[in-house]
Formats: structure tokens, C-alpha cells, sequence
């Protein structure tokens, strides 16, 4: 069985109103004319005339909206948006235009970033398993920080350093042993798991010295990031403080005061009635007092401190479009309704049992709930978009279907399974849109092929 998926789960509720668009599901802009979804000011049916499904569209200004509340929130520290939730060049010229900075873990993110000119001082590096030539790269380039994820990679640093005549500035991955409340593969912050440098065993003590050992690189901070699609604080509260401590251990040990905290992203947002989100303010405010009563009640100086959002901006403002295909009634059971995608284009619930709200888009309905299970077109039976939902007992084929809370981690996890192009990818706003990744065809997916 594919993991993440349990044999039994509860059913949900059945929704008061079908047609409903919950406000914390769906992209800001969102709503309904003529019984059809708008999104950005424009009706869905015209998005999937004019662009073809399935379809990934983002609400621009949700993005941009939530970008600028993560800047007000943390205005005396840093946001870096976490590229790997969603980045193509239109992105990064959002992310740069309203000031965050990126992060990034691979040449090609890297590169992406680049060729649109944003400032390399603003870029962070991330990684397990870094190349030499990503790193260097990096070097070469001028990244603002690389953050070192293991022994090997400090001493490939120190090599590239002197080579290149630099002195590039360095954060180490923290693994501050906090259990987070998600599932299993995307958390992130237990010792058994291969990111960062483990806090309780005295690897990350034993960085710090490695690291200062070497002239060549700078030390500037410590980082650390629990996991992904996190709502309980209280995970980031305890790793906020056991940083902050190890602040205080290096001051002690070196005389050396590190200038930064980065205490990572995770941060959960809602896909189906009931899950919670997390208030960015509320993030703010208990991250900057935890980690200003550990410093100064030790005597040092408050760090900088810098977040790592990407899902929080990136997800509620994105939605895919499908069109319904064959609805299949099983008797007894429930309703599969297959749709023109699937796990190429959304492989998080085949994945680790992501749960997404969905909602007959093109037109309003009144007929009575059917328990359903929105499923994709390729040949494995875990390929489900949405594995329970309720969606109106006359849906048919042709109709658009479309599922919330696509923005991230969706398109950067696509995939040709099947020989499907992967979809396009279109921006709307003020009733405009646009392609910022255009639709694969039969062409690109036999491009390279001898």
C-alpha cells in the first residue's frame, strides 16, 4: 500500500452548501458569477477555453498579499521565501520586487533565480548533499549565506574559498530534536533523518569548532527548520529556544557572538474545513521574545532573525483546474470521478495522504451529495487527487472541477508518469491572465530522447 494512505479513514462531514468557497481555503480573490468560480476577476470556464485543463492558476495577489504580511510581521529580521514550494522566473520576480529574499537548494533553483537577476546577496543555500559544483557555483556568485550540512561539506567549503579568494558566510543546520506534529516524511527535526547536525549528540557543537577552525569561511549563524505543514507552535517555540541556548553555549566556549538566527519555515495553511492555520503576527511576536529573553538573560545581543516561508505564501494562492472525465458509480461504495490529470500534476496524496478541498467549478448545483473519490488518469489505483469528498450527485462529464490549496509543492513535484505533459501555469489578476510556465507538449516530452 502506498505510505501515507490508511486502509480506513473517517469519512468527512457533508458540506452545508456545495457551492460554498470556504474564505481560508481559497486564493483571496476568489469567489462566484454566473454560478462559475472567478478567480482574480476571471471565470474559470474562460481560463479553461482559453488555456486548456488541467491548469494551474495563481492568484497573484494573494501571493503578493501574503508576502507583505510576512514582511510587516518579521520588519526588524529577514523573510526568505523557500523556493522548492514554487518557483519559476515570474515567481522569483515577485518574490524580489517585494523584497524577501530566496532560498534555494540546487543549481537550478539557483539558476532560475539568476537568470532573472536576483540579487545573490539576498539568496541562501541550502542542502544535505550539495555537488562541488553547486557549491562553487554558489561561491562564485556571491551567495548571501550557505547553510553547511554536514562535516564534508565545511571542508569543501574551505577548499572553494581559498580557490576562489572569498570568504563566503556560512549558517549551520541545526538538529534540535523537536518532534513536530506532521507526517513522518516531512518532518524534519528528530536525529534519525538526514538533515543538519545534531544538537544532542555535540555534531553541531563540533561544526562550530570545525568551522571557526577555518579562516576562510565566516560564521555568522545558526539554522535550524522542524518540517513542513506544521499549525502547532509549539514545535517552533522549543526549537527557537534550544537555538537560542546553543547561542549562549558558543559565546561561552569561543568568545564568539553569532549575528543570525534562522529559525526555517513549515508553516501550515488549511486544505479542508476545520485545519487550523497559523496567524503570521502571532509567529512574529513568540519567536522574537523567546529568543530575546534566552539572550538577554545570558548578556548577549539579540540576534537577526530570519524565516523561511513557502507553502504559507505560495499554497492558498494557487488552484488547479480539471475536467471531469468518466463518473463511475460503485455500488454501495461511492462515486469515483476521474479527472483529465492526476498524480503527475498532484502526487502529494498518492504521496503522504495530502487532503484537498474541491468544488464543481463551472456552474452552482442543487443536487443532493455524493460521497466521491477524485481520481486521476494514470494506470496505478492510488492515483487520487482528492481520496473523500462530497461533490453535487449530477456531476457530469465536461464539467470543471476545481481543487484548492495547489500551490505549492504541486507543480515542483510534477512529473511525466505516463508520458503526460506536465499543465501550464497562469497567473490571473484584476481580471488579467497570463502563461508564466507554458503547457509541455508531445515535443518536449520526446526531446533528448535518441
Amino acid at each position: 500500500m502506498t505510505a501515507g494512505l490508511p486502509e480506513e479513514r473517517p469519512q468527512q462531514h457533508v458540506p452545508a452548501d456545495l457551492n460554498a468557497l470556504e474564505p481560508a481555503i481559497w486564493p483571496r480573490t476568489s469567489g462566484r458569477a454566473d454560478g462559475a468560480v472567478t478567480i482574480g476577476g476571471i471565470d474559470v470556464r474562460d481560463l479553461a477555453k482559453e488555456f486548456g485543463t488541467p491548469l494551474y492558476v495563481i492568484d497573484e495577489e494573494d501571493f503578493r498579499s501574503r508576502c507583505r504580511e510576512y514582511r510587516s510581521a518579521f520588519h526588524d529580521g529577514e523573510v526568505h521565501y523557500a523556493a522548492k514550494a514554487f518557483l519559476c522566473r515570474e515567481v522569483a520576480r515577485w518574490i524580489d520586487q517585494e523584497g524577501l529574499g530566496l532560498d534555494v537548494c540546487s543549481a537550478g533553483e539557483l539558476a532560475v533565480a539568476l537568470s532573472v537577476n536576483f540579487p545573490p546577496e539576498r539568496i541562501t543555500m541550502h542542502g544535505n548533499n550539495k555537488s562541488l559544483a553547486e557549491l562553487e557555483k554558489a561561491v562564485q556568485v556571491g551567495v548571501g549565506h550557505i547553510v553547511v550540512d554536514s562535516y564534508e561539506e565545511i571542508a569543501r567549503l574551505g577548499f572553494l574559498a581559498d580557490k576562489h579568494g572569498v570568504r563566503p558566510k556560512v549558517m549551520i543546520r541545526v538538529t534540535v530534536g523537536v518532534e513536530a506534529h506532521t507526517h513522518e516524511f516531512i518532518a524534519t527535526a528528530h536525529d534519525d533523518q538526514k538533515f543538519g547536525l545534531s544538537l544532542s549528540s555535540g555534531a553541531a557543537a563540533e561544526a562550530v569548532r570545525r568551522i571557526l577552525a577555518l579562516p576562510q569561511l565566516e560564521l555568522v549563524g545558526l539554522h535550524s527548520h522542524i518540517g513542513s505543514q506544521i499549525t502547532d507552535t509549539g514545535g517552533f517555540e522549543v526549537a527557537a529556544r534550544r537555538l537560542a541556548r546553543l547561542l549562549v553555549e558558543i559565546k561561552e566556549e569561543h568568545d564568539v557572538v553569532l549575528p543570525e538566527l534562522d529559525l526555517g519555515g513549515g508553516y501550515g495553511i488549511p486544505y479542508v474545513v476545520g485545519d487550523e492555520s497559523l496567524d503570521v503576527k502571532v509567529i512574529a511576536d513568540g519567536l522574537r521574545e523567546i529568543v530575546t529573553k534566552v539572550c538577554e538573560s545570558a548578556g548577549l545581543p539579540v540576534p537577526r532573525l530570519t524565516v523561511e516561508p513557502g507553502r504559507s505564501i505560495a499554497g492558498v494562492s494557487g488552484v488547479t483546474l480539471y475536467e471531469a472525465g468518466t463518473v463511475k458509480d460503485v455500488e454501495g461504495l461511492r462515486t469515483y470521478v476521474s479527472v483529465d490529470g492526476g498524480m503527475s500534476d498532484n502526487i502529494r496524496t498518492a504521496l503522504y495522504g495530502a487532503e484537498y478541498t474541491a468544488v464543481l467549478a463551472s456552474r452552482v448545483s442543487q443536487a443532493a451529495p455524493m460521497l466521491s473519490r477524485l481520481v486521476g488518469k494514470h494506470c496505478e489505483s492510488g492515483d487520487m487527487v482528492v481520496r473523500d469528498l462530497y461533490l453535487p450527485g449530477d456531476l457530469a462529464p465536461g464539467d470543471l472541477i476545481a481543487v484548492a490549496g495547489t500551490g505549492a509543492y504541486c507543480r515542483s513535484l510534477a512529473n511525466n508518469y505516463n508520458y503526460l505533459p506536465k499543465p501550464a501555469v497562469v497567473a490571473v489578476s484584476n481580471g488579467q491572465a497570463r502563461v508564466i510556465i507554458r503547457r509541455e507538449t508531445e515535443d518536449d516530452l520526446l526531446r533528448g530522447q535518441l
